[in-house]
């Protein structure tokens, strides 16, 4: 029996559909103990995580291995005096000591802070300053070490830093002082309603919110695992992302152990099809997720046969219908898309044991009580469009929503206003129940996979002397979903010329990490506006 039947019950239609799904946990649940060590007291020889890289290196471990390594890993930062409710920065691509280290600092009590190493110097300033990290642990590789120090320079802060895999000056080698360590470690007492991990999510104005989810999260992406991903038990589930991203958190950790299965990492920096498809055969890979973006690639570049290949999944933008029926035609499988927010788990799916239906986020999720809300809070016809909102069972706990913006009670009780949580998104239901996307009442773009706020982009543009205002919004693109374009006003003494659009591109993109990079330039001569004088977002996008 899956572990995952002891944290919640199920109810199911009589067509063998889940009805409802309720999480059952302790006060001083963690994942770390209470599903990881669990499953190793059990089984330890069962297989937890299965990774490779680009140079043809391999592990597999088990869930003992992951027990063992993350006490190690515990004991290293519990001797460095990390300890419960202690912030650490994890920045590790998609090496396998991101996994070690995840269940080391749950097990503490601390609060991890998954970051991406395409990151800048500025990106870092702000982050490590808003979050008050004690520590943080990095890659050697992409200049993150060199970026760190930069941006700890401009801070004068001195938080505990690591390594992993190799030396590299200013940084403790944490791989090494793992492998020294003892993998005997006493339980920590935690509370399932302590803080578990701090996501860096891109909002519509000022920099990126700091969301807080608490220990109740891992139980909430059961509903994502098994039925949605279908992840199987003693199967091998492929999600294809850098651990920087709340994705990670959807499909290379918790609801895939939570239901028995093993999660696949692979190891790269650069897309390559025909790799990613050869790591699914070679390791017999049976469930698969990823953004669209890999999606058009493969029918782009042609998809070969992937017999071990059961279930395909798809989230984080819109899909165009061809491609949902060019993977069909070439795999016989149907792409599975799905719904969710980075303060949230999964809200909509086409979920196990319905028909998918191509370019629909599906239905509700039976974990929530989601709701279309017109302007003034009032339910909305079929066919017409309004607000996702969940809607708080009656004792106001709901695992899987996050519990908090950091230093920002004033946004948090602005997106909880009138008692229910507001995802800033527009969709509409049909008859049968299916729920289509609409758009976002905000600004968010999504490209690529990645979630941008245009304030990111624009700040970075106005550093240039050339402009004197500007605005950036997604427009439509083939491959990446949307493309960032910036819309720009020129000061005087400055003409809108090609040499100078390849100027700012490339001074702006200099300073940008790569998934912000400005894609499309525009001069006008004003940019239209409110009669308050906010720039007419929904305008630009449609020139």
């Amino acid at each position: 029996m899956s572990i995952y039947k002891k944290f919640c019950t199920e109810q199911f239609h009589d067509d063998g559909t889940l009805k409802s799904l309720t999480p059952v946990y302790p006060e001083n649940f963690n994942f770390g103990y209470d599903v990881v060590d669990a499953i190793a007291a059990e089984t330890p020889e069962k297989r937890a995580l299965v990774w490779c890289n680009v140079e043809n290196e391999e592990h597999i471990f088990s869930f003992e291995d992951i027990r063992r390594f993350s006490n190690k890993m515990a004991n290293v930062f519990a001797a460095s005096g990390i300890g419960r409710g202690d912030r650490v920065m994890l920045i590790l691509k998609r090496h396998y000591e991101y996994w070690f280290a995840a269940i080391a600092l749950h097990k503490l009590g601390a609060v991890m802070i998954p970051a991406t190493h395409m990151l800048t110097v500025s990106d870092f300033v702000y982050r490590l300053k808003a979050a008050r990290a004690k520590a943080v642990v990095c890659t050697t590789q992409n200049d993150v070490p060199e970026k760190l120090l930069a941006a700890l320079n401009e801070l004068h802060i001195a938080p505990k830093l690591w390594c992993v895999q190799h030396d590299t000056d200013g940084f403790e080698n944490l791989t090494t002082a793992m492998n020294a360590a003892d993998d005997r470690f006493e339980r920590v007492q935690t509370r399932a309603t302590d803080p578990l991990m701090l996501y860096f999510t891109s909002g519509t104005t000022g920099y990126p919110k700091g969301v807080i989810h608490n220990h109740t999260y891992p139980l909430a992406h059961i509903v994502t695992a098994k039925y949605w991903h279908c992840a199987e038990d003693n199967g091998l589930h492929f999600t294809v992302s850098e651990t920087g991203w709340a994705k990670a958190s959807w499909g290379k950790l918790y609801g895939q152990w939570l239901v028995g299965s093993a999660v696949m990492v692979y190891d790269f920096d650069n897309f390559d099809p025909k790799q990613l498809t050869s790591v699914i055969n070679r390791y017999g890979v049976t469930s698969f997720c990823a953004p669209p973006t890999v999606y058009r690639y493969l029918v782009r570049k042609g998809i070969p046969d992937m017999p071990t290949l059961r279930q395909v999944t798809t989230a984080g933008e819109m899909l165009a219908p061809e491609v949902f029926r060019k993977f069909e035609e070439c795999t016989g499988l149907k792409l599975r898309e799905g719904y969710g927010q980075t303060e949230t788990t999964l809200l909509m799916a086409n979920f196990r044991g319905t028909v998918p239906v191509e370019g629909s986020m599906g239905t509700v999720s039976p974990f929530y009580n989601i709701a279309l809300r017109g302007k003034n809070g009032e339910a909305v016809a079929v066919g017409e469009v309004g607000e996702v909102v969940i809607i708080p069972p009656e004792n106001g706990i709901q695992p899987g929503i996050f519990c908090g913006y950091l230093d920002n009670d004033e946004q948090y009780r602005h997106v909880w206003r009138g008692g229910v949580y507001h995802t800033g998104d527009a969709a509409y239901m049909d008859e049968s129940g299916h729920y289509w996307f609409h758009g976002r009442f905000d600004d968010i773009i999504k490209t690529g996979g990645f979630r941008i706020g245009p304030y990111e982009v624009e700040n970075v543009l106005m550093e240039h002397p050339a402009v004197l205002e500007c605005s950036v919004v997604g427009v439509p693109d083939a491959l990446r979903g949307q493309a960032i374009k910036a819309v720009v006003v020129l000061g005087s003494g400055y003409a809108p010329t090609k040499e100078l659009e390849f100027e700012l591109k490339d001074s702006c993109n200099k300073k940008l990490a790569e998934y912000k990079w400005i894609r499309i330039i525009e001069f006008v001569e004003e940019l239209p506006k409110t009669i308050s004088g906010k720039v007419r977002k929904n305008v630009l996008r449609c020139v």
